[in-house]
């Protein structure tokens, strides 16, 4: 797991160590990707890599949830106090297509969920991705909570399983959308938010 230190690293120091990571990740892919490649662009030895990081695994997962937690500010989230039981669905679907219109600008997005799930399938450096599913289960569950308190989510099954279920559903997506994004017109691209949060609906409505 990325270590507490790399988060006291002064800023500037962070953000050339994830430049270079993401430079050099995007190029090559996770496998061909160089640690002394990264270390040489950040200007770091690999000791100072290895004081902060466990492994090239650990630091391509902090580089995920950094491209992560940058990707949910452009979207943006939820304003709670405008949220209904009859637009929450519609706003489900709004910012999935935010999602999708920002990995149309950026093919970044889709080169780092397959270089993802690539590591999630290895079990011998899969761990650090189990922070992420971690983060995506906590968002989810306050997801299905508020929906809930609205009426817009169904309350005769148990959460655990509610949660569960839609954690499956969208790493099954996920996988999905990565392996075909490449043939996909960007219409069709587009159309998916309103397919896919249509799935969840079905799930997860009352």
């Amino acid at each position: 797991m990325s270590r507490s230190r790399f988060e006291n690293l002064e800023p500037d120091k962070q953000q050339r160590l994830i430049d270079s990571a993401a430079e050099e990740f995007a190029a090559k892919g996770y496998d061909a990707a160089s640690l002394n490649r990264i270390l040489e662009l950040a200007g770091m030895s690999k000791s100072s890599l290895y004081y902060y990081f466990d492994d090239k695994a650990d630091l391509f997962t902090t580089l995920v949830d950094r491209s992560l937690a940058y990707l949910f500010r452009q979207v943006g989230g939820f304003d709670d106090s405008k949220l209904t039981a009859e637009n929450f669905w519609d706003e489900m679907e709004a910012t999935a297509l935010r999602f999708i219109m920002l990995g149309n600008s950026n093919a970044w997005y889709v080169k780092m969920g397959r270089m993802f799930y690539r590591l999630r399938s290895d079990p011998a450096h899969s761990a650090p991705t189990e922070r992420s599913f971690a983060a995506a289960r906590r968002w989810l569950t306050d997801l299905v909570r508020k929906g809930q308190a609205l009426g817009a989510v169904r309350t005769d099954l148990p959460e655990t399983l509610m949660v569960d279920a839609a954690m499956g559903l969208g790493e099954a997506l996920d996988l999905w959308v990565l392996r075909h994004w490449d043939e996909l017109p960007d219409e069709a691209r587009l159309r998916m938010a309103h397919d896919q949060v249509g799935l969840f609906r079905r799930l997860l409505s009352p």
